[in-house]
């Protein structure tokens, strides 16, 4: 038997959309997850940032969930869903079957059955992840799957993009305000 895709062309297109257009990053992030729930039938989706120093992730923007959920502590890179890699996707069918999880009570609250996982990768680096939590034991497509890993490259590059630009910005106010005596 195979899997229903939940994720179609049409909706890809408009989540792209939703990249290329936005000029706020906290936005964006925002309508990503709301309409990742809504194409994939999910409880909630979250996207999050790498913060290097803390090893944490750090979310950008999260639909769906309770803050209970979203605030139940440290999000640590090396035991939030322990694997081997943090390069690839992992999906978790069945939360409470699962031992990887750093916080399963909390997932077992807010009734989470499953979770993808999948990190967001700039020339080789986890720089965030985004994940999308189901109240339901999943089974995912392979072509959502392949969907949702090519977004994530898209999503890593408007990061990329936002960092790139905000920092342009900066340089530039700070030129325009050495007085043009000194140019």
């Amino acid at each position: 038997m195979s899997l229903q895709n939940k994720i179609d062309l049409d909706t890809y297109k408009l989540i792209i959309e939703t990249l290329t257009k936005s000029d706020d990053l906290t936005v964006m992030g925002s309508q990503l997850t709301s309409l990742l729930i809504g194409a994939t039938g999910a409880k909630g989706a979250s996207l999050f940032i790498l913060n290097t120093e803390k090893e944490e992730l750090e979310i950008l923007a999260t639909e769906g969930l309770s803050s209970d959920y979203v605030n139940k502590g440290p999000i640590l890179i090396d035991q939030s869903i322990k694997h081997e890699s943090n390069q690839n996707p992992v999906i978790i069918k069945d939360t409470q079957k699962s031992d990887i999880l750093q916080y399963p009570e909390k997932a077992l609250d807010e009734g989470v059955r499953s979770i993808v996982s999948l990190p967001i990768n700039i020339r080789g680096k986890v720089i965030g992840a985004l994940r999308i939590y189901h109240s339901t034991v999943l089974d995912l497509s392979e072509a959502d799957l392949s969907f949702l890993q090519v977004l994530t490259h898209n999503v890593g590059m408007a990061l990329m993009y936002f960092r790139l630009s905000t920092t342009v910005l900066e340089i530039k106010e700070s030129v325009n305000e050495i007085h043009p005596i000194w140019l």
